[in-house]
């Protein structure tokens, strides 16, 4: 498994529209909502928090996205495909978007959410990520 090392912020600006991509490891979905709080409050006044994450667990992988208001499939789905792609795993992308003023179409917003999402994984120090088993007890999880 694929995950990264530590957690990256990478924005891009697409027609005065502002688009911040926070990419962060978590490893449960508590830790998934937790850090989906921290983002809304630290850019509060920002229209849109679109979020995907990929999770591994003892029976598999979990994915979920949201596009928070944006047209149907143009964010999280795009930006659940870049985490698939390159196989990341307990990794969670929240891009949070500015509106500019300006409409960016279907088109325009997939490529923005997907262009930031790329950025921030180019960018990340990508690691593999051993899942062991206990005999009691929770796994344990090991990052190289």
């Amino acid at each position: 498994m694929k995950t990264i090392n530590e957690n990256i912020t990478e924005q891009i600006i697409e027609k005065k529209s502002k688009f911040i991509c926070d990419l962060i490891y978590v490893s449960s979905e508590k830790e998934v909502e937790e850090n989906l709080q921290k983002i809304r409050k630290k850019y509060y006044d920002a229209k849109h928090h679109c979020f995907a994450y990929r999770l591994q667990n003892k029976n598999g992988i979990i994915e979920k996205s949201s596009d928070d208001g944006e047209p149907s499939g143009t964010a999280g789905a795009p930006m659940l495909n870049l985490l698939t792609k390159n196989e990341l795993v307990n990794c969670l992308a929240i891009v949070t978007r500015y509106f500019g003023g300006i409409l960016l179409g279907t088109g325009g917003l997939v490529r923005a959410y997907s262009e930031v999402t790329k950025n921030a994984i180019e960018s990340a120090n990508i690691v593999e990520e051993y899942l062991r088993s206990r005999n009691k007890g929770n796994p344990i999880i090991s990052r190289f």
